[in-house]
């Protein structure tokens, strides 16, 4: 048995909140969890919706029933999984790229500040497509996901990326996937590679916080 790749074309879809109108400041690119969809994310971030940013959430390209249950066929995105992994990082970060690029066919990227904020498993997505894609984003925010560990650092264009996007972490203090352990191993490794980092921690668990979301946008 032989194992073979091809590029095909697909239809991918991202959802916005706010106006692109000339008085937007802020352009944030939010990329959701597991098992998440775009639209409902999206809705949680509605508290950063004030007149003057553009919220885009891209949708992963993987969708999946939730349950096995006929009565409750909720429906989940992913934007990788160990499965044919590479791959689908080498999918999602130029797709990501095209959701950068039609956003600013309306909009003057000189003119705005350029967000990434990624949860959960959206936090590695953020992160290699900071680290490896094309657009320039400004701020880098990973709430309660992993900073992607395979992520190479001894690339000197990866670091000069991350050291440029301004980076936050962000996470519950008893966040039972982001441990304080994880936290420790995350920033140790950042500091080797001299990309500065701020934290912001808060008391929850594994969830968006909507005072932290407040701040963020401040």
């Amino acid at each position: 048995m032989q194992e073979h790749h091809l590029s095909v074309n697909r239809t991918a879809r991202y959802f916005t909140l706010g106006s692109s109108s000339r008085g937007v400041a802020e352009v944030w690119f939010a990329c959701h969890g597991y098992g998440q969809l775009a639209a409902r994310f999206l809705e949680k971030l509605r508290v950063l919706d004030d007149g003057r940013r553009y919220l885009v959430a891209p949708e992963g390209l993987s969708r999946f029933y939730l349950s096995e249950s006929p009565a409750e066929r909720r429906v989940g995105a992913s934007w990788m999984t160990r499965e044919d992994r590479l791959a689908e990082i080498d999918d999602y970060v130029p797709y990501l790229d095209a959701v950068s690029a039609d956003v600013f066919r309306s909009l003057d990227r000189a003119r705005v500040t350029v967000h990434a904020l990624g949860y959960s498993q959206g936090a590695a997505t953020a992160s290699r497509w900071v680290a490896m894609g094309k657009a320039k984003i400004d701020r880098l925010t990973l709430w309660g996901g992993e900073f992607p560990p395979d992520l190479d650092l001894t690339v000197d264009t990866v670091v000069s990326r991350l050291q440029a996007a301004h980076l936050t972490l962000v996470y519950g203090r008893s966040d039972e996937y982001i441990t304080a352990k994880i936290v420790q191993t995350t920033t140790a490794r950042l500091r080797q590679h001299g990309i500065p980092y701020r934290e912001v921690p808060f008391e929850g668990g594994h969830e968006l916080n909507e005072a932290v979301l407040r701040s963020l946008g401040e």
